[in-house]
């Protein structure tokens, strides 16, 4: 049976109360291998481990959870979020699982859609070419879905075709690995972290499958917010030296990084010294070791 995981990203951080109940909803049917939450982003990412069948159990517990617990109404982070259980997708880790991968993401589409929120698929997946980015979706917020999908612009793939009034909607995929990836600046504004990720991005001229935004966080600290869609091409260190590039002219430097969930073990290759990713641990963090350390027993 193909092992795959899944890394759903909720709308919370901070309550503790909230996400002690999410984790126990998601590890029904899965083992969770991390759990990383981020008060500046507002957003919470739990990585898990399951085969077919028992990954759509568990992110329909956690997508119940997340509905019951969480109300957008009130969201304030940072990151860009459209959903309570705002983006789900399913990773395969070798090619001859990648349908396995695809038709789980679809299974939970469908489950999430059943209990009243509305589900687009993206990447991989989308049935028209410009639902691919999730960017796409969340231009505007939450309040600029609501109209339109009311206008008739937006129809989900799955659920009702309105936002749900306390949880929004979901996007789901079914994608290789990624890796989330934040770039911290010293002697950068706000300004600078945007251009900074604006020239990063694959759009923009940068690395491919690059993904980047600009932040501040509440230590005063401007962070350019990535996703690398192929870090086994575009390693980490790819992008800590082209940040230190474009930030040089502008008089900043990277200092430190911060990892989301897992990564593949090739995307540290060669990773450069002097701008640590805080609380890094290879153990912990590298799909292969963790996988490993897990067994097979503890994950099915």
């Amino acid at each position: 049976m193909p092992i795959l995981l899944a890394v759903p990203n909720v709308s919370v951080a901070g309550d503790e109360e909230v996400l002690g109940r999410l984790a126990e909803a998601f590890g029904r049917g899965a083992a969770v291998l991390d759990f990383h939450t981020d008060p500046d982003h507002g957003r919470s990412v739990f990585t898990l481990a399951g085969g077919p069948g028992g990954l759509t159990e568990s992110l329909v517990a956690g997508a119940e959870e997340a509905l019951e617990s969480i109300d957008m109404s009130s969201y304030v982070g940072a990151h860009p979020a459209i959903g309570a259980l705002d983006v789900c997708p399913i990773v395969w880790l070798r090619e001859e699982d990648r349908e396995a991968a695809r038709t789980e993401a679809v299974a939970v589409a469908a489950q999430i859609g059943g209990i009243g929120v509305p589900v687009f698929l993206y990447g991989a997946l989308a049935r028209e070419p410009g639902h691919v980015e999730r960017a796409y979706f969340r231009n505007g917020g939450l309040a600029e879905l609501w109209l339109r999908m009311e206008g008739g612009e937006l129809r989900p793939d799955f659920g009702p075709p309105v936002p749900h009034p306390r949880a929004g909607a979901t996007l789901a995929t079914a994608r290789p690995p990624l890796a989330a990836f934040n770039v911290e600046l010293e002697g950068a504004d706000l300004d600078t972290a945007r251009a900074v990720a604006a020239e990063l991005r694959e759009a923009g001229g940068g690395p491919r499958g690059v993904r980047a935004i600009g932040l501040m966080l509440a230590n005063g600290r401007a962070q350019v917010s990535t996703n690398v869609h192929d870090p086994l091409t575009t390693t980490l260190g790819t992008v800590v030296e082209e940040v230190r590039r474009l930030a040089r002219p502008l008089g900043a430097r990277p200092v430190e990084a911060e990892l989301v969930g897992l990564i593949p073990a090739a995307a540290v290759v060669g990773y450069p010294a002097d701008v640590p990713i805080r609380g890094f641990d290879p153990e912990r963090h590298v799909i292969e070791r963790r996988l490993a350390a897990l067994g097979d027993q503890e994950i099915i």
